[in-house]
């Protein structure tokens, strides 16, 4: 649901022939539905372990507990509104204007929230590796709700023009939920947005990530550490993660909308940036679901507490419903699985 364009509203060409771009809406009827509803299923059970881990394991001691909460928070914003966008792009907007508002706003909010958790968490990692010192009075769990608080207000604040000018319009013979901006400034409210969105969206977070990942990779080259090459290329991943799944779509909306400025004003070149965008987004909304992976489950003691939170809160419940399938009795089960177990072992690992 990129600025400026839908699966099904398209109004930058202009010649005296018309542009139907029927390609473009048959591959966002067929491709997109059953691409958000595997993100969907993915990113939902992905990110609700985190939050369930985060809260029940390792109860948010620390300033990156709070950061990867809000993470998966933000990413669960962004993945709920995908079941209506799937219906919308195989059929048409059923949902009502208020929805269509609301939706917009909730899908802008989780899209900025979620770059800018990414960001703190690049800049947490910066302090605790590159300013370990300074980083024991700065890293605490108050200042990490106070920037999350603050954070939450600037994703609400820069995805307000997507909750006030989104309205539900009739588009020939079918509904759309589309943004429709003041007459006689749209193309500037539309350049406005998308160059608001490379900013905030790409151009920022990858001077500061660039920045910060350097600066760690220095000090743990200088570092005598065993997990030292781990960790750089686990940074590495984060950076190249990221830009593989968010550049193309940053880039492909900008070129949209100021095809006028790279002659590409005309209904084919228009027809192939609509499709590159919707594919570019596709493939940029997977990343929530892939969040977890490089920010949770690819950490060596998040996968513990990942372990621990299955034995302790669902396969004790297995044991003591269907004993028989284990061979064992419920008592010595629940004697070996409890969680002060859990918890000591996990004290001595960490």
């Amino acid at each position: 649901m990129a600025e400026g364009t839908d699966a099904t509203t398209f109004d930058y060409y202009t010649g005296s022939e018309p542009c139907q771009k029927s390609d473009v809406k048959k591959f966002a009827s067929q491709f997109l539905p059953p691409l958000y509803s595997l993100v969907l299923i993915f990113g939902l059970v992905g990110n609700a372990l985190v939050v369930l881990i985060l809260i029940k394991c390792k109860r948010l001691k620390s300033m990156t507990d709070i950061y990867l909460l809000n993470l998966a928070i933000s990413d669960l914003l962004f993945i709920l509104s995908l079941p209506f966008w799937a219906y919308y792009a195989a059929h048409e907007w059923y949902f009502g204007d208020a929805m269509c508002k609301i939706l917009s706003g909730v899908y802008y909010a989780g899209f900025y929230s979620g770059i800018f958790f990414i960001i703190l968490l690049t800049v947490d990692r910066y302090l605790a590796i590159v300013h370990a010192v300074f980083a024991l009075k700065a890293r605490t769990v108050a200042y990490g709700i106070l920037t999350s608080v603050v954070i939450w207000g600037i994703a609400i604040l820069a995805s307000l023009p997507g909750f006030i000018f989104h309205s539900v319009q009739k588009e020939v013979a079918h509904w759309s939920c589309s943004p429709h901006y003041p007459f006689g400034q749209e193309r500037k409210w539309k350049q406005f947005q998308t160059l608001k969105m490379n900013i905030l969206g790409l151009v920022i977070p990858m001077v500061i990530m660039s920045f910060c990942y350097a600066e760690i990779i220095k000090t743990l080259l200088r570092c005598k550490n065993e997990k030292k090459h781990k960790a750089v290329r686990l940074i590495f991943i984060i950076m190249i993660v990221y830009f593989i799944f968010w550049a193309p779509y940053n880039i492909a909306v900008l070129i949209y909308t100021f095809q006028d400025s790279f002659s590409l004003n005309n209904c084919e070149s228009s027809s192939q940036l609509e499709l590159a965008i919707q594919v570019t987004e596709a493939i940029a909304m997977i990343h929530c679901c892939v969040n977890p992976i490089i920010y949770a489950f690819a950490g060596e003691k998040f996968r513990k507490y990942l372990h621990t939170f299955f034995r302790n809160s669902i396969a004790i419940h297995l044991y003591k419903n269907c004993p028989i399938l284990y061979g064992e009795a419920p008592d010595r089960v629940s004697s070996m699985y409890t969680p002060s177990t859990g918890e000591q072992e996990f004290s001595a690992a960490l």
